[in-house]
């Protein structure tokens, strides 16, 4: 039945970080606005993604490090325990997601619990609980921010217990003995490295020739050697074909490669990270003749409106790259737009990050990237190991390299491998924001000792100024 019925200006549906966002700016800008969210607030980041799986990174590397800190004069052998780590990592999410929630009571957003689907141009049906129960509200402007979900690969659908994705394995309150991985993406790599700190015994297989597709092999190169040194095996050109749960609990994965060579895996989990799809299914978009493409995206513009000029579409559902802060510049954008300011978004300078061991972190254009779009690239870069903060932290693997155009000097972009690296990309990010060239780089005064100065001194050696390194 139906149980109520109501009108909003902005009506956002999804809230996750583009879709809480937005229904805050949009508020914000002084416009009436609804958020309908059918599980938690905060979206898969919060609650089952970037924070509870940063959480255990951070709780791994403590137990990690202080382990193998013998050349430090430091021996040590923590107790891990695992239920612990999950309550305490629940602590944190739970105190991000009622935040979340409060700050948009706070704005005087109505929330609405449910699941919306277009009725038509005009209005939704909001769908509470089993279903039974349901309202309609009428909408001049609509937010799309429903994000994404794990890939469920053929035959391996999950179940919580033998097959998990990402969001079961983040909610593990045991380490298993030995855990099998299929996929070697960021979220496969990053859990990969939590579990072997933990004291896993890690397989991680691959259907393509290494780890981390999409990045430079020099960029996957030093994370593949430090997982190896933390004793993950890898099986590349595998893909997993067929699996089946053992009489004493564990599970047996059968993996073929191009030659139909069968390999048999055995593990007490097996954790399916293939990469994340977009959630549009849901939300009846036939009924306002909207047509995902083939990969389930919804196209938009620099504004984030879909082929409707009054519905935008923001965060996982409109597109590559998958990130919550991309989400988060989209939901800003449409609500801006929604309320008739000219706000448009340039993805250039959008940073990246993956939060392994090292972490890497990268922002704009690769050297070929460069090459590509016409520029002759101009290329700087420093290894960390002659850097004397990085050597204090017992990092002496990975880089700083920054690109920009050999004519002009601005900065096109960076790519970065070693501790912190989400946070130093951060400056390269803004030189390009701000139309920067090398010279404001190495003019900049970076505080010794420092992971920054690797930065400043990549941009000094892409000037042939280098004093560090040679």
């Amino acid at each position: 039945m139906v149980v109520g019925d109501g009108t909003t200006e902005v009506l956002v549906i999804g809230g996750g970080p583009g879709g809480y966002v937005a229904a805050i700016r949009a508020a914000g800008l002084g416009l009436d606005t609804t958020l309908v969210e059918r599980e938690a607030y905060g979206g898969t980041c919060l609650n089952h993604g970037c924070i509870p799986s940063k959480a255990l990174i951070s709780a791994s590397d403590i137990a990690h490090d202080a382990r193998n800190a013998e050349d430090m004069g430091i021996y040590a052998d923590p107790a891990v325990d695992m239920e612990g780590m999950a309550e305490w990592k629940d602590g944190v999410v739970t105190r991000l997601t009622r935040g979340v929630e409060s700050l948009c009571k706070s704005a005087g957003i109505t929330l609405i619990e449910g699941t919306a689907e277009f009725v038509d141009g005009e209005t939704v049906r909001v769908a509470r609980g089993d279903g039974q129960d349901s309202e309609t509200v009428a909408f001049e402007h609509a937010i799309v921010a429903t994000g994404s979900r794990p890939i469920e690969i053929p035959g391996f659908a999950f179940d919580g217990e033998h097959i998990l994705s990402s969001r079961g394995a983040l909610a593990l309150e045991t380490v298993p003995d030995e855990l099998l991985v299929v996929g070697a993406g960021y979220i496969g790599m990053e859990l990969s490295t939590v579990f072997a700190k933990l004291g896993a015994e890690v397989t991680v297989v691959e259907m393509l020739d290494d780890v981390l597709p999409g990045y430079e092999d020099d960029v996957s190169e030093v994370v593949r050697a430090r997982a190896e040194s933390l004793g993950i095996d890898f099986a590349f050109g595998e893909a997993a074909s067929d699996w089946e749960a053992l009489d004493d609990g564990r599970v047996r994965v059968a993996t073929t490669d191009e030659g139909d060579e069968v390999t048999e895996y055995h593990a007490d989990k097996c954790l399916v990270a293939v990469g994340r799809e977009p959630v549009t299914d849901t939300l009846g978009l036939e009924n306002v003749a909207l047509d995902p493409d083939e990969s389930g995206y919804l196209a938009t513009d620099e504004q984030a409106r879909t082929e409707l000029d009054h519905i935008f579409a923001v965060g996982d559902v409109a597109g590559e790259p998958m990130l919550a802060h991309k989400a988060m510049a989209e939901g800003e954008v449409a609500a801006e737009a929604a309320a008739g300011e000219p706000a448009a978004l340039d993805h250039q300078a959008i940073p990246a990050a993956v939060f392994t061991d090292p972490e890497i972190g990268t922002v704009g254009m690769t050297e070929a990237e460069a090459a590509a779009a016409g520029f002759d690239p101009l290329v700087g870069e420093m290894p960390l190991r002659a850097n004397g903060r990085a050597l204090t932290l017992g990092e002496r693997e990975g880089f700083v390299r920054v690109v920009a155009d050999a004519d002009t000097e601005f900065l096109l972009g960076a790519q970065i491998v070693g501790p912190e690296a989400a946070e130093l990309v951060a400056e390269v990010g803004l030189g390009i924001e701000l139309g920067a060239r090398l010279e404001d780089i190495a003019g900049t005064v970076h505080t010794h000792p420092t992971l920054s100065e690797a930065v400043h001194e990549a941009a000094m050696a892409a000037r042939g100024e280098a004093v560090h390194t040679r």
